[in-house]
C-alpha cells in the first residue's frame, strides 16, 4: 500500500508545527514534511514527533531576504557565505528533530556563474550532511510560479546531480513542477529513479488535491509502487478549504 507524508508547509499550516504533526497522524499519514521550521524550536517539534512516532522527512534551507525577492540563495554569485550559513542551520535543525533530508533551494539566478556558485556550494552542503548522514536534495521548480528560479528542469538537476560527485546528494522529484516544465512523469521517474531521494505531487496545474487536474495520480502511485519505492509520497497541495476537508483521495 501506499504510504503519504504530509507537507505541513501547505497542509495544517494555521496551526503550530507541533499540532500539525499531531493532526497529520490522526488523518493516517506516515510520515511529515515542512518547509521552513525554524521558527519553532526544533525541541517541541522532536517532542511531537516523538509523542505521534513519525518521522520529518525533510525541511528547506532559506530562502533569503523574501521581501527583497529571495527564493534561496545556494546558485547566487557572491552570496556564498549567506547560502552555506543557511546549510548550516538547516543541516543542524535536521540532526536535532531526526529528518533525513534538506532541500537546498537555489534561488533566482542565471548563466555559468551560477551553476558554478550552486556546484560549489553543493559540494560544501553535502559534505557537511555526509557528517551526520543527511541527504541533500534539490528540487527544480516550474517558470510559471518561480520566474527565474535556477533550477527548472529534471535534466539540469541531473547534470548537476552527477557533477557533485556525491551518493548523497538527490533529486527532489516534484510531480507538479515536473509536469509543468516536462510532462511524460512515469517515464521520467523510472529513468531518473536512481537518483530520486524524493517524490511530492499535486494537482496540475491549480496545485490543489490530487483528485483532479490533467494528472492521473492513481495510475502514477500505482507504478510508483510498482518500481519499488517504499517512502511515503509528499503530499504538498494547496487548498482554499481546510485540511481535514481535502483528504478524501487518501481513502481512494
Amino acid at each position: 500500500m501506499t504510504k503519504f507524508s504530509a507537507n505541513l508547509g501547505f497542509l495544517w499550516n494555521d496551526r503550530s508545527l507541533p499540532d500539525a504533526i499531531r493532526a497529520a497522524k490522526a488523518a493516517g499519514f506516515a510520515a511529515v514534511e515542512c518547509h521552513w521550521p525554524f521558527d519553532t524550536p526544533a525541541t517541541e517539534v522532536k517532542a511531537a514527533l516523538d509523542e505521534t512516532g513519525l518521522v520529518m522527512l525533510g525541511l528547506n534551507t532559506r530562502r533569503g531576504n523574501v521581501e527583497a525577492g529571495d527564493n534561496g540563495l545556494a546558485a547566487v554569485p557572491g552570496r556564498e557565505e549567506e547560502a552555506r550559513a543557511a546549510i548550516d542551520e538547516a543541516l543542524a535543525y535536521a540532526a536535532a528533530i531526526g529528518a533525513p533530508n534538506v532541500h537546498v533551494m537555489s534561488g533566482f539566478a542565471g548563466g555559468p556563474k551560477a551553476h558554478v556558485t550552486f556546484v560549489e556550494n553543493l559540494r560544501y552542503a553535502t559534505a557537511e550532511a555526509a557528517k551526520i548522514g543527511v541527504t541533500i536534495l534539490i528540487e527544480p521548480l516550474n517558470h510559471y510560479d518561480a520566474p527565474n528560479y535556477f533550477l527548472g528542469t529534471s535534466e539540469q538537476a541531473k547534470t548537476i546531480i552527477l557533477e557533485v560527485g556525491a551518493s548523497n546528494l538527490k533529486l527532489m522529484f516534484d510531480c507538479y513542477h515536473l509536469q509543468i516544465m516536462e510532462g511524460d512523469l512515469v517515464r521520467r521517474l523510472e529513468k531518473l529513479l536512481p537518483i530520486t531521494g524524493h517524490i511530492q505531487f499535486a494537482s496540475v496545474p491549480d496545485r490543489g488535491a490530487p483528485d483532479h487536474g490533467e494528472v492521473n495520480y492513481g495510475f502514477v502511485f500505482e507504478r510508483i509502487a510498482e518500481l519499488g519505492w517504499t517512502t511515503p509520497l509528499g503530499a504538498e497541495y494547496k487548498s482554499t478549504e481546510p485540511t481535514d476537508k481535502t483528504l478524501g483521495w487518501m481513502k481512494r
